[in-house]
């Protein structure tokens, strides 16, 4: 319904303009105070003239704006553009004296209304010069206005398949790191893959049916990343400390899902192996106005850590998500400060 309504607002703008255009004579032309019939007779009979030579100006000004300046002005340059006006000119000026004739002499005011007066020829030389400056002004105007909605549409779509393609990295790149804690985990505690790999199931079962919109429920996405969580304490066990704080608005908040885990797969990434009593502290606060994330992490201190092909890509993708979706509207800081990581993410809402 909206979009119907926008594709008739240029329609009703030229409606209402040619509306004002065609009162004009009315606005500038005060009733005479005379009661004599042959001034009100000269009154009236002016006042269709004008009238009716507005009209012929309609067709002027869209052929102006129509034909000669798309395809004249700005494909064949000024040159043959002022040249066409100046045809178009004098032809305006004879249907000027053609309706003069018609309506001023025909209503018995010869003597008072016809033949050539330099005044009115003045003023309709000033009115069709006044059309073409707003015919040219309104077509640049237009033509402006359409090349920046094309560039912007343009530009969703691009974000949109950069969105699209960065969102489809996330899966992939998390299911990589799930199967190799699976692989570790079949050695370590076999016993144990059988209710990992069910687990696993529910977050693919997330990843696939929930994550389709382009925002979920900040609850959704808390759930999913309590699950991820559970996954990694049966992966772990007692090896590591783990904590989820998280408190919810009121008011249910959405986010683009998918945005959070990179943070919290990066900490159990890098923040076990070598890290001596690892701890990983996580925190999901959201109110009305604002959402706030944030992971710490325990890192070793004193071995550097050998970081394979497809470190970083979570956390390179999800800055550059962030940078899409909320522009000016996010605050990302990453500190590290002896053996803590943390990252800390607030998003505005909208």
């Amino acid at each position: 319904m909206s979009n119907k309504i926008f594709r008739f607002k240029p329609i009703l703008l030229h409606v209402i303009f040619w509306a004002c255009f065609l009162a004009l004579p009315y606005w500038m032309r005060p009733s005479p105070n005379s009661t004599d019939p042959q001034a009100l007779q000269r009154y009236n009979s002016w006042t269709y003239f004008f009238v009716a030579f507005a009209f012929s100006n309609i067709p002027f000004f869209y052929l102006n704006t129509e034909i000669l300046i798309p395809n004249i002005l700005k494909k064949k340059g000024i040159i043959l553009y002022l040249i066409l006006l100046s045809v178009a000119i004098p032809g305006m000026i004879w249907v000027y004296y053609e309706l003069q004739e018609f309506i001023i002499i025909s209503d018995h005011v010869k003597g008072r209304g016809g033949g050539f007066r330099r005044g009115p020829f003045m003023g309709t030389i000033f009115q069709l010069l006044f059309i073409i400056a707003i015919g040219v002004s309104y077509r640049f105007l237009s033509d402006n206005l359409k090349e920046k909605e094309i560039q912007k549409e343009e530009e969703n779509e691009r974000l949109k398949s950069e969105l699209s393609f960065l969102r489809s990295q996330i899966s992939p790149h998390f299911m990589f790191n799930v199967l190799n804690s699976i692989v570790s985990l079949s050695r370590r505690r076999p016993e144990m893959v059988e209710s990992v790999v069910i687990k696993l199931s529910e977050l693919m079962r997330y990843m696939i049916y929930e994550t389709t919109d382009a925002k979920v429920a900040i609850s959704k996405e808390m759930v999913y990343l309590e699950n991820y969580i559970e996954l990694q304490k049966i992966r772990f066990g007692n090896d590591i400390e783990i904590t989820f704080n998280h408190k919810l608005a009121d008011t249910p908040n959405s986010i683009e899902p998918m945005l959070l885990i990179p943070f919290v797969e990066n900490a159990f990434k890098h923040g076990v192996g070598m890290v001596l009593n690892p701890i990983i502290e996580i925190t999901l606060l959201d109110d009305r106005e604002k959402l706030y994330f944030g992971v710490r992490n325990k890192v070793s201190s004193q071995i550097s850590e050998k970081k394979d092909d497809s470190s970083g890509i979570g956390l390179t993708n999800v800055k550059r998500r962030l940078e899409l979706l909320y522009p000016n509207k996010h605050q990302l800081k990453i500190t590290e400060e002896g053996e803590y990581y943390q990252i800390e993410l607030e998003i505005q809402h909208v």
